[in-house]
C-alpha cells in the first residue's frame, strides 16, 4: 500500500538528550521529568510527545467520522494523559493512557457512537490496541 506520510525523527542522548527531523523542521530538547530524578525544565519528554501526537490523532479522528456523516458539533477537545507505570508481567515500565473527550453540540448517544468509530479509526488507537491500557471518558 502506498505511503500517505512519512516523517523521521532523530533522538539523541535519550531522556537527556534532542529530538530533530531530517529537514529541521521539528527540534526539542527532551529532559527526564522532576519526578523520574531529571532537573526543573521546560524541556518536553517522551510521554508529553505523545500524548501530544494521540490526542490531535483522535481528535482529527473524531473530526472525520463526524464530517463523513454530516454532524454538526460547536466544539470538540481531546486531553490526552499518557502514565509510565510499573510493567509487573514483564518488568521494567510501561504505558497507559486516559483520553478525556469533550464534545460540544450531539447528545450523550452520539458523543459515544462518535467516539467509538473515531477510537476504531485512529491510528495511534490501533497501534496500542491490545498494547497499552486505554481508558476513554466521554464528557
Amino acid at each position: 500500500m502506498k505511503a500517505l506520510y512519512e516523517t523521521t525523527i532523530i533522538n539523541n542522548g535519550g531522556r537527556q538528550g534532542s529530538v530533530y527531523s531530517e529537514d529541521k523542521t521539528f527540534n526539542m530538547k527532551v529532559s527526564k521529568p522532576k519526578s523520574l530524578g531529571g532537573d526543573e525544565t521546560t524541556a518536553t519528554n517522551p510521554e508529553q510527545l505523545f500524548a501530544a501526537g494521540y490526542s490531535a490523532c483522535f481528535n482529527s479522528a473524531l473530526e472525520l467520522v463526524l464530517e463523513r456523516d454530516n454532524v454538526k458539533v460547536d466544539k470538540s477537545e481531546v486531553k490526552a494523559t499518557i502514565t509510565l507505570i510499573g510493567d509487573k508481567d514483564h518488568g521494567g515500565v510501561k504505558l497507559a493512557a486516559k483520553l478525556e473527550v469533550h464534545i460540544i453540540g450531539i447528545n450523550e448517544e452520539q458523543k459515544n457512537i462518535y467516539v467509538e468509530k473515531a477510537h476504531h479509526y485512529c491510528p495511534y488507537s490501533k497501534a496500542v490496541k491490545d498494547s497499552i491500557d486505554v481508558e476513554i471518558v466521554v464528557i
